[in-house]
């Protein structure tokens, strides 16, 4: 991370990343999941890294309106060629901070049970998958999640936040 830059992101961001969504995560189709609302609305709690002005990485996340203890890790995407340089975890960090100055204490997020990379990332950073009836590849897997043949791994993490 020495010499990046972390900062929200911006409406200005989302053509950029939007552009290269696709190929950061190896040809498979995740622009449609990541409309310009987020870079609109969530920018509290949305962050991107910059390295010598070029964008290496983003995070996408809110607090739930529903539960307002509870942030939700929406999306997040790193260069390819950055992947070893803390780059996730630091953006990680910055959204824990962030979402914990506004009273969360729960983090939340949703990966594909084919995504091994960020089944791994997720449980290094401390998050813990829902349990689950279905196990897939010793991992909990909740059937259906995001529609019919859509199972996805259910994580959270508990934030260590002092309450005053």
């Amino acid at each position: 991370m020495q010499g990046m830059l972390i900062r929200h992101a911006e409406p200005s961001d989302y053509q950029p990343i939007i552009a290269v969504v696709n190929e950061w995560w190896g040809g498979r189709q995740m622009a449609d999941m990541l409309p310009m609302l987020f870079f609109m609305h969530f920018r509290p709690t949305s962050f991107v890294v910059e390295n010598k002005g070029k964008i290496v990485g983003f995070v996408i996340g809110f607090v739930s309106h529903t539960f307002p203890e509870e942030a939700y890790i929406h999306f997040v995407g790193v260069h390819p060629e950055f992947r070893k340089d803390g780059v996730a975890g630091a953006l990680y960090e910055k959204f824990f901070a962030a979402v914990a100055k506004l009273g969360c204490s729960i983090v939340r997020c949703v990966t594909a049970p084919i995504n091994k990379g960020s089944i791994a990332f997720h449980h290094r950073m401390g998050f813990t998958a829902k349990d689950s009836e279905k196990i897939v590849d010793g991992v909990p897997v909740v059937e259906g999640y995001d529609g019919k043949g859509e199972d996805r791994v259910l994580f959270s993490k508990i934030l260590d936040v002092e309450r005053n």
